[in-house]
């Protein structure tokens, strides 16, 4: 070997040392970084992150620490994350058009596509209402700004029926239930597991799910300020690939998915099976067309005036960490 050739082998192999020093340091920094990471994740029995992880075996797998806040449904999940209390959250459809037109600094950062029987519109046990039609004037309960305001406006909206033409009476899914089980709203627009609780303990029936109607993208949605920390956006990325595999472990293994989310729920496992065969949901990639979708979702809430500005969603989008 000759003289010239050695010295180059040698500044080359130095050079190769100090990248992998420098690769690894890197690695390092971030690992301790994330690590650090109190993550503070919004759940609710509609989504069930925190069981769905724990079914899967991978809630020990999240490389930072963890603060849980239960929430009834999207939208109050949402407002707390405008507060400053939480990090990251999943949610339905519609709580991040009501978070943007508010001006919530918010951004989807990853989606699921659901089956169409995770969302129903339910009648009570021997009602005398058997179509869409027969709505007009009637009152029907639903959570406002989650997923089922908007399968309920689709629903309306094909049957020709106006917002204004029912009364609609927004209630979280408890006082729901309780309203429509003893008379005081004729309908309810609801999603799982308490569509299945509704039909399973108090025989209610679905005038119609979500075949059709509404829109089978929900979304973890996170924080601007989250996302603007680069440790807890690091620990967001880590956290939304391990909801994605547990989302592909429990479509295949629905039987102890649904035991887990009923001791998480507290409802019968009878329901809870039910709910876990018609609540499947894959992780899908943010692509365009999910967001166009979801502008869909926006503007057709804008068109019905029941928010009052136009939302771009474009602004409310990162699909960085979800690739």
């Amino acid at each position: 070997m000759s003289r010239t050739t050695w010295r180059a082998s040698a500044l080359a192999l130095i050079l190769a040392t100090v990248a992998a020093c420098s690769s690894s340091a890197s690695s390092g920094a971030t690992q301790a970084d994330v690590g650090t990471v109190t993550l503070h994740i919004g759940d609710q029995a509609g989504t069930g992150a925190e069981a769905l992880l724990t079914a899967a075996g991978l809630i020990d797998k999240l490389p930072f620490k963890v603060s849980w806040s239960d929430f009834t449904s999207g939208p109050p999940l949402l407002q707390a994350m405008a507060a400053g209390s939480v990090d990251v959250g999943g949610v339905g459809n519609s709580p991040p058009v009501f978070a943007a037109a508010g001006g919530d600094r918010i951004a989807l950062v990853s989606a699921l596509q659901s089956g169409p029987r995770g969302t129903a519109l339910l009648v009570p046990k021997g009602s005398s209402i058997g179509s869409v039609a027969d709505l007009r004037g009637k009152r029907i309960a639903v959570a406002q700004g989650s997923a089922s305001d908007y399968h309920l406006l689709t629903v309306l909206n094909k049957a020709g029926i106006g917002v204004h033409d029912v009364t609609l009476v927004y209630l979280q899914p408890a006082e729901g239930l309780a309203a429509l089980t003893s008379g005081h709203v004729d309908a309810w627009d609801i999603w799982s597991p308490f569509l299945e609780q509704a039909e399973g303990q108090y025989g209610a029936t679905a005038l119609v799910n979500g075949s059709g109607y509404g829109s089978p993208y929900s979304f973890q949605v996170a924080s601007r300020a989250a996302l603007a920390d680069p440790a807890k956006a690091a620990a967001i990325k880590d956290y939304l690939a391990l909801i994605a595999q547990a989302h592909a472990w429990v479509n295949k293994h629905l039987a102890v998915w649904a035991s887990v989310w009923a001791k998480a729920s507290g409802l019968p496992l009878s329901i809870m099976r039910q709910a876990a065969t018609d609540d499947y949901a894959t992780a899908v990639p943010l692509t365009p067309a999910v967001i166009g979708s979801e502008q869909q979702v926006s503007d057709a809430f804008t068109k019905a005036g029941l928010i009052p500005v136009h939302v771009n969603f474009a602004d409310f989008t990162d699909t960085e960490l979800g690739s």
